[in-house]
């Protein structure tokens, strides 16, 4: 359902509002205002800037994804008129109402759900969790075709390679490698890595 609104707007939906790419998500459509106004906010258990965000770009609803939030999230919110959720169900909810583009930023397999929730609409997801595709990207992308909708790549080294992947060329590109900017391996030398296996790949110093 890629469109605009009756001013003209496209309605943004951002999951995990309180994170890096929520704030770079809000500060664009902050700065068009005429362009953009947001649908619905999903954060996690930082439930006073979730409430200052909610206050700032007046969404029809914002949820805290921890069940144990939403009384203080409602009480941060009282009297603003805008609706408040909260929990695992109320995130999937304010992923899947109608909007232009969601946003999918909540970190980890968490994310997982409400993504799902969002592709399934139709609409263009803006995926910047890239355990989304880790966890299930053959079902994610099959969800993607299914409804009819469209994945772009937000997340640096994603969107890097959709900036320069040439789709009519697809055929010529034998394999595609990302190198390792962080993670365990980020101090290994290569002789070392040649016997890395899943054990060690899970040990995230994060």
């Amino acid at each position: 359902m890629d469109g605009v609104d009756a001013d003209g707007r496209r309605r943004i939906t951002v999951l995990g509002a309180t994170g890096s790419i929520g704030d770079s998500t809000l500060d664009l459509i902050a700065a068009a205002p005429e362009r953009y106004e947001v649908v619905a906010l999903v954060g996690h258990r930082n439930l006073e800037k979730l409430a200052a965000l909610a206050r700032r770009f007046r969404p029809e609803r914002v949820v805290t994804a921890d069940p144990a939030g939403g009384a203080r999230l409602a009480e941060l919110l009282a009297g603003s008129g805008i609706s408040v959720g909260a929990g695992r169900a109320a995130a999937i909810e304010a992923a899947a109402m109608p909007a232009d583009i969601v946003v999918a930023a909540i970190m980890g397999a968490a994310g997982l759900e409400p993504t799902l929730a969002a592709v399934r609409t139709g609409t263009t997801v803006a995926l910047a969790n890239k355990e989304c595709l880790v966890c299930a990207g053959d079902l994610l992308t099959a969800e993607v075709a299914l409804a009819g909708g469209r994945l772009l790549p937000v997340d640096s080294e994603h969107n890097a390679l959709f900036q320069v992947f040439e789709r009519a060329n697809a055929g010529a590109v034998e394999k595609l490698i990302l190198t390792a900017s962080g993670g365990p391996f980020r101090t290994w030398p290569v002789e070392r890595m040649a016997t890395a296996g899943p054990e060690q790949a899970l040990k995230h110093p994060n």
